[in-house]
């Protein structure tokens, strides 16, 4: 199932992000570092709970979770979310809630890429990742 992600994946191409980061409400000085941070995503499964780790010189994150089970996250630019994750049609769908606000991240593998869809209203980013050996 979400076997598929698992390993270390680095950032190739970011389309729109900083649109998206504005619509998710992150501030001016946050979107700079957004934008230049180039993070990996480490992916690891472990008896069922999965976790994430983003790690980029400005910062490093890491969330463990299991599928379709709400949980509190606090997210890299701090905003404190309610967070479940499901697998639907091949794709790992984060969802976050906050103070009325909901944004969606997809992530599913195409052509051996990680592509990451992030949509917050009409706003969507898309960032591709390559697996590294």
């Amino acid at each position: 199932m979400v076997e598929q992600f698992v390993g270390t994946w680095k950032l190739t191409a970011s389309d729109n992000f900083d649109e998206y980061m504005k619509a998710i409400g992150v501030g001016f000085a946050t979107r700079q570092m957004g934008n230049m941070a180039k993070p990996n995503l480490v992916f690891s499964v472990t008896d069922g709970v999965i976790s994430m780790k983003a790690q980029s010189t400005f910062k490093t994150t890491e969330i463990s979770f299991k599928l379709n089970e709400e949980f509190d996250e606090t997210t890299a630019d701090d905003r404190k979310t309610k967070t479940t994750f499901t697998f639907e049609n091949g794709k790992l769908v984060q969802k976050q809630t906050w103070d009325g606000k909901t944004t969606i991240l997809e992530r599913e593998i195409q052509d051996g890429k990680l592509v990451a869809k992030c949509t917050m209203d009409d706003i969507v980013a898309v960032r591709t990742y390559e697996k590294e050996a």
